[in-house]
């Protein structure tokens, strides 16, 4: 699918709903240079174009009892189809995301835990796998000791998973 043609207000649109993505459109319309309607004309169109894809709130995991964030690798016995790699951990609730990866691993799933005790949970049932799942031969795990914020606030959603629209 093609991108959509994208202008600088669309874009500064996007960057100020970024920052904040509680303003109104008044408050958008006064930042970026519109009238209200025009901006809310502008957000609407953003919206079933599929930029803009939800409204998220910005958690502190750790006061949701959530003290542990880790990248657990997972390598999949050969032959195992990429359709399959990715439905391996979809129904575990402790996964924030997950990669399907060209090349070693095969797959990258991103898990947030209440403790140690926890993640040797999620990973032993990760190994065990669903039953007709596909077969994990190997995980590594690697916890997350600290986060630094990058240049942008913005986060993108899984290219293959809709977000519902808050």
């Amino acid at each position: 699918m093609a991108a959509p043609v994208l202008d600088d207000i669309d874009r500064r649109i996007v960057e100020v709903l970024t920052e904040d993505a509680r303003r109104s459109a008044s408050e958008v319309g006064r930042l970026v240079g519109l009238s209200p309607p025009a901006s809310k004309r502008r957000i609407d169109r953003l919206e079933r174009l599929g930029v803009i894809r939800g409204y998220t709130p910005v958690l502190d995991h750790r006061l949701l009892g959530e003290q542990i964030e880790a990248f657990i690798e997972l390598r999949f016995a050969p032959g195992t189809q990429v359709a399959e790699v990715d439905t391996a951990v979809t129904d575990l609730p402790e996964v924030i995301e997950s990669f399907t990866l060209a090349g070693d691993p095969d797959a990258l799933a991103h898990v947030r835990v209440r403790d140690l005790e926890h993640l040797k949970n999620v990973v032993d049932r990760i190994r065990r796998g669903r039953r007709g799942g596909p077969h994990v031969l190997t995980t590594r795990t690697v916890i997350v000791l600290s986060r630094t914020p990058g240049p942008s606030p913005a986060r993108s959603a899984p290219s293959s998973v809709a977000a519902k629209r808050a």
